[in-house]
């Protein structure tokens, strides 16, 4: 019992810092989906950035030794990674647009992999969700694909929005639940 108090504390502190992350991500989800252009810009950013420091990481990996093969290798990726941050930080509009085409791409994969994956297991409970999830990406992944570049102004930023919304929501509800938990213990 004399643990209680300060596990306590701290439960209702970890989920007051849950709440308003949720807030947080709530917000950012709602503004990526009524803009999705500059969230998608800033996703091509942010990727361009990622990739800079990849490289920079790269570089420094080099010196830790390995042999010769290991530090050209380690180099020519750092020179590959800073040059792709760069074109992206330089050149965000293609960069959206790449990833756009790459987004597609990963999602029509994935579609293919869902509907295999039910062909092999049709036989389980609840094997047909993966069908249904399968052909909603490819139909998302075709939708994309088909209307690339002009897809490429909406897709990335509304599909950050809707993960960023639902992050926000389910962060939310684990840190309401949280908080009733707390007062069902102290109560």
């Amino acid at each position: 019992m004399a643990t209680q108090g300060p596990v306590i504390k701290e439960a209702r502190r970890f989920s007051g810092w849950l709440i308003v992350a949720a807030i947080l991500f709530i917000v950012l989800g709602a503004f990526a989906i009524i803009e999705p252009a500059v969230a998608g810009l800033g996703v091509a950013l942010l990727v361009g950035w990622l990739l800079i420091f990849g490289g920079i990481s790269h570089f420094v990996s080099a010196f830790e030794g390995g042999g010769a093969k290991r530090v050209i290798f380690q180099v020519l990726a750092g020179v590959v990674f800073v040059i792709g941050g760069y074109y992206f930080i330089t050149h965000p509009l293609l960069a959206l647009s790449t990833l756009t085409l790459l987004l597609a791409a990963m999602i029509l994969a994935a579609g293919v992999c869902e509907i295999v994956t039910y062909f092999r297991l049709k036989n389980e409970q609840a094997s047909g969700w993966m069908l249904f999830n399968g052909i909603v990406a490819l139909i998302l992944g075709a939708l994309i694909w088909l209307h690339w570049p002009s897809s490429s102004v909406w897709a990335i930023g509304t599909l950050v929005g809707v993960n960023l919304l639902l992050t926000g929501i389910t962060r939310l509800m684990v840190g309401l639940t949280g908080r009733r938990l707390i007062r069902h213990v102290t109560a």
